[in-house]
């Protein structure tokens, strides 16, 4: 980002912050969309009348002081990839559960960035297009905030009311901003056990992104609904990625029940910490309305904005 001149290394996923095991599972469901081929996000028994329900509980406040993880070692080379383990893990609301820290951190996966320091890495997840994005996009320009955008194959070559989503992604490169791998199908990766299966989810977001003049696809990658297993990470990192999870997000990818705004912001301004970074949907009108005074306030808490390239 714009001011920052030291990069950051440090794989905080593996930090002693108290876990609140309550918190409900990944945020990262996006809802059906047939011309995108994405997944119905999981059943909610939740009540519908309950205006507040859409806004999960605050996390836990510890007294305890986080401590960062070392940085990650090289790129791991396994021989054989049958002594990995292939079972689903599931990302929560806020926090990886501890005994995943060590994955992580062995293989180049980020839940947190510098938590010394009041910096924010903001994400936005596309799975489709849902008219936000250009609002947003100017609502960064106006607060000199850059962000990082997850994409997925059908994203890149679709469009909404007849304005293509590549041009999008062109504006998000010309104004400094990252763009991220989010798959080709949006499916869970720990089910492509097989290495070149697997390969395909992400090559596949490649091969589409490099047909669009211009645009720049990272070497961040972040795995639908957030699951893992410990072979994803390591096909993941294998292939030069990082898997990058969120430590803040909310109920807001569903187009359909849209959270109160107000409501939405105060938890996201409670649940803010250092070195966080944030997962927001772009397809909510939510976020689109409240983004320019949750920038503001931010800003003026003290915190700056990172990219997801200083990890």
């Amino acid at each position: 980002m714009s001011g920052c001149s030291t990069k950051t290394k440090q794989a905080v996923a593996a930090n002693n912050t108290a876990i609140n095991s309550n918190t409900s599972q990944s945020s990262d469901n996006e809802n059906s969309n047939s011309e995108n081929n994405l997944p119905n996000p999981s059943a909610d028994n939740t009540d519908k009348n309950n205006p507040t329900e859409n806004i999960p509980q605050q996390p836990e406040k510890s007294n305890t002081q986080s401590d960062p993880t070392p940085k990650p070692a090289a790129p791991v080379s396994v021989s054989n990839t049958a002594s990995l383990d292939t079972k689903r893990i599931g990302w929560s609301w806020a926090y990886s559960p501890k005994s995943s820290a060590s994955l992580l951190s062995k293989y180049h996966g980020y839940a947190f960035g510098d938590i010394s320091k009041k910096i924010i890495y903001l994400t936005f997840d596309e799975g489709y297009e849902y008219g936000y994005t250009p609002s947003i996009l100017d609502t960064l320009k106006a607060n000199n905030v850059h962000a990082a955008f997850f994409v997925t194959a059908p994203y890149i070559v679709g469009s909404f009311n007849g304005i293509k989503n590549s041009d999008l992604l062109k504006r998000m490169t010309n104004e400094g901003h990252v763009i991220g791998n989010h798959s080709v199908h949006h499916k869970s990766m720990p089910d492509f056990t097989d290495e070149n299966a697997f390969n395909t989810e992400l090559t596949g977001v490649e091969a589409a992104a490099a047909k669009v003049p211009g645009v720049k696809l990272s070497k961040n990658f972040r795995p639908p609904m957030g699951d893992f297993s410990e072979l994803s990470l390591y096909y993941t990192q294998k292939l030069g990625y990082k898997t990058i999870f969120f430590s803040l997000a909310y109920k807001d990818y569903d187009v359909n029940n849209q959270p109160d705004p107000e409501k939405s912001k105060e938890f996201l301004l409670q649940s803010t910490k250092p070195g966080m970074i944030c997962l927001l949907h772009a397809e909510s009108k939510t976020n689109a309305s409240i983004l320019d005074s949750l920038l503001k306030e931010w800003k003026k808490q003290g915190y700056e904005f990172r990219s997801l390239d200083e990890l």
